[in-house]
């Protein structure tokens, strides 16, 4: 099983509008084919400088690939992700 995991930082000029087609798009991505427990969350931690998490797990490393070059995922990024995400750490685990 793959964990993958992304926090962020959305711009600081964001619109209120487009946050919320943001959060509610990257929601949709639990559309994807293998994709399992998609959470979407808020930040309430000061120690570090992202606002939103997105979590979401796949059984294989295959179904991950397939995820990520999915022309909805794709779709997302271009449309969605660049416009709005100033930073981010993206980490992906395997349970020991």
């Amino acid at each position: 099983m793959i964990r993958h995991t992304v926090i962020l930082r959305l711009k600081p000029l964001i619109s209120p509008e487009n946050k919320a087609a943001f959060l509610e798009a990257s929601r949709q991505l639990a559309r994807i084919p293998n994709v399992r427990n998609l959470e979407v969350l808020k930040q309430t931690s000061s120690k570090n400088p992202f606002d939103y998490g997105i979590i979401m797990e796949f059984d294989t490393q295959e179904q991950f690939d397939f995820y990520s070059n999915h022309p909805d995922h794709q779709a997302f990024i271009q449309d969605f992700w660049i416009p709005n995400v100033e930073d981010f750490l993206e980490i992906d685990y395997l349970p020991l």
